[in-house]
């Protein structure tokens, strides 16, 4: 069986409205989107209404009622009260009737008969109830609700069937047990309520009022196209009341006097809420509830959108007086007597759905991250769906709710966010100035850089000796117009797509790329080198321009002629050098040996003067 309410994740835009207004606590957040968690769900079909993105859809069963209509066993349909304040647009009832038929219904049913029957099984329940505390399971998403979140009250249902499954049973006696029934409702819990019942209270199918309209447009279906026709028998009473708060009790006359009575009716999700869990830790409340989980059914989901409350009210009441006017009584009560055998009981049993409570740490942990530490920030303002902030935090550690979901966290979160933002835009701002500023020095620098490599070029350029440069792969970074023609024609059609090659591989346009190679790796400063090339001996002198990574060359041609005489004048004048160095150091040596013969000859001469003197005194004697 399908799910009865799923959700379209390409429609869902998180508003998170379906969560906070969900009783069961049954949505939940999965890869962005919200998903319905079928165990917990009870079909009240209120997240359907809330969602203003209709991104929530209830199972659709028209195809199933159309396979039924266009089989040969009879179907009957029986209509919810609340068709009186749906179809208003429809003047007569009997026309509303012949539509029916006209879709294919063999039998109309009332549902006002059997909220009669069933109403008068509630009179004689709570009229004897010996102290034992009843709630009434007239109303499906009740009884889900019980049974999956107050398992313990289950004992305290009506063990009584809905008025649509005693309607069942009631048409099954008079047409025929092979007929097939069709639930025609607001109620969209009743699609899964009703797969409960089987035998004689079995329903075959449940079209909302939604459903129905559009089964109408399909076949072109209007009031105009029908005659009148009137609902098989039998004919409700007071039941068609039910729609609306204290229907069902006033259909069979229930004593609703505020001082006598001991039974509380009520109606809406919070006050269907705040009865059960009263009912269930209240000792002194003491009576019973009667209850609608929605403002009654004329505000079922599976009305259409946009009715209004009080005036769908008015149109249930206007219809049942019109019907009362000319009502046969003593019929009415001869049928009621036919059909009292039937037996209309049923019995619950506990599908305790409760989450785990979580250890007051994880509470604490939870409401500390929200900012609510303090008892008073954690009153709660109710727009999460829950009525504290403790409750929500346990929702959170249930794994039920995000923090998202809460507004007090969510705009401090988005204030906090602001101010980021707005610093983040203040030094965007001035990251956007400084990157300007940048920018224009930057255009500056290249324009600046652009005319030095212009001038480096030209002053390359005027250069008679081949220059090359190269990075540490011995790519070309830069080469003036004499190293290109040194390379021949090819190198001159490549220089004009690459001017200066660029980018282009040493070794493949010279046979000496193992001078650059050497000085890149030895990084010394300069390697000077002849090298015969063909005809040609070229001089290479290769220096470091940055130690390792980039070198230059200077190749000159020494067989050209206007290098071969400046070469011959170069080599002349560093061989005159030479020989001067060497005639200065002759002469000084030569210097240094006469001064030292100048010497020994002096003191000779100084020596032989002062032996004669000597002689002469000697003689003298």
């Amino acid at each position: 069986m399908a799910q009865l309410i799923h959700v379209d994740p390409e429609k869902c835009n998180l508003s998170l409205t379906c969560i906070r207004v969900c009783p069961a606590k049954a949505i939940k957040i999965v890869e962005k989107h919200a998903e319905i968690i079928p165990s917990r769900c009870i079909g009240c079909g209120n997240c359907v209404t809330m969602c203003a993105q209709d991104a929530i859809e209830v199972r659709d069963e028209k195809v199933r009622v159309k396979n039924l209509l266009e089989g040969e066993t009879p179907v009957a349909a029986v209509c919810d009260p609340a068709i009186s304040s749906e179809f208003v647009d429809i003047t007569d009832y009997r026309k509303f009737v012949g539509m029916l038929r006209a879709l294919g219904f063999s039998y109309v049913m009332e549902g006002a008969f059997g909220i009669d029957l069933v109403s008068f099984k509630y009179r004689e329940l709570l009229y004897n109830f010996q102290g034992k505390y009843y709630i009434t399971t007239k109303c499906p998403p009740v009884t889900s609700y019980v049974e999956k979140n107050h398992p313990e009250l289950v004992d305290n249902l009506a063990p009584i069937v809905p008025p649509y499954v005693a309607m069942s049973k009631v048409t099954r006696r008079l047409y025929g047990e092979g007929t097939r029934v069709v639930y025609l409702t607001a109620c969209v819990a009743a699609k899964d309520d009703a797969r409960k019942f089987k035998g004689d209270g079995k329903t075959d199918g449940v079209l909302t009022f939604q459903e129905l309209r559009k089964m109408f447009a399909e076949k072109h279906i209007t009031e105009n196209s029908v005659e009148y026709s009137d609902f098989d028998p039998p004919i409700g009473r007071k039941g068609g009341l039910f729609p609306i708060n204290r229907g069902m009790l006033q259909a069979v006359d229930i004593n609703q006097d505020l001082l006598s009575a001991s039974i509380i009716v009520t109606e809406g999700r919070s006050n269907f809420l705040q009865s059960l869990q009263e009912f269930k830790t209240e000792i002194g409340l003491q009576q019973h509830l009667d209850l609608f989980y929605c403002e009654g059914c004329i505000m079922g989901p599976g009305n259409s959108p946009g009715g209004k409350k009080f005036n769908r009210r008015s149109q249930v009441i206007k219809y049942v007086k019109k019907r009362l006017k000319d009502f046969d009584y003593e019929k009415w009560q001869q049928q009621i007597e036919s059909f009292s055998d039937l037996d209309l009981s049923q019995s619950f049993k506990e599908q305790d759905q409760r989450l785990p409570y979580p250890e007051e740490s994880e509470i604490q942990r939870v409401l500390h991250e929200m900012g609510k530490s303090k008892v008073e920030d954690q009153l709660g303002c109710g727009a999460c769906g829950y009525p504290s902030c403790r409750e929500f935090a346990v929702a959170y550690c249930q794994g039920l709710t995000n923090y998202e979901m809460c507004y007090t966290y969510t705009i401090h979160k988005l204030h906090t966010f602001i101010g980021k933002l707005n610093a983040t835009n203040e030094k965007l701002k001035k990251t956007k100035e400084a990157l300007k500023q940048s920018e224009e020095k930057a255009r500056e620098e290249e324009k600046l850089a652009r005319q030095a490599a212009e001038t480096t070029t030209a002053m390359l350029n005027k250069i008679r000796a081949g220059v090359v440069i190269v990075d540490e792969d011995l790519k070309i970074i830069e080469s003036n117009n004499s190293f290109v023609n040194m390379l021949g024609e090819d190198a001159e059609h490549i220089n004009e797509m690459i001017p200066g090659l660029k980018g282009a591989e040493l070794s493949s346009l010279v046979p000496f790329p193992k001078l650059f190679a050497t000085v890149l790796n030895s990084g010394q400063d300069v390697l000077n080198r002849d090298t015969s090339v063909g005809d040609s001996i070229l001089n290479v002198s290769v220096f470091t321009i940055e130690k390792n990574k980039i070198v230059g060359g200077i190749i000159r041609d020494l067989t050209a002629p206007e290098v071969r005489r400046e070469e011959v004048v170069t080599r002349a004048r560093e061989v005159i050098r030479e020989n001067l160095e060497t005639v200065q150091q002759i002469a000084f040596l030569l210097g240094e040996s006469a001064s030292k013969t100048e010497k020994i000859l002096t003191s000779i001469i100084e020596a032989q003067k002062l032996g004669t003197r000597d002689d002469e005194g000697i003689g003298g004697k």
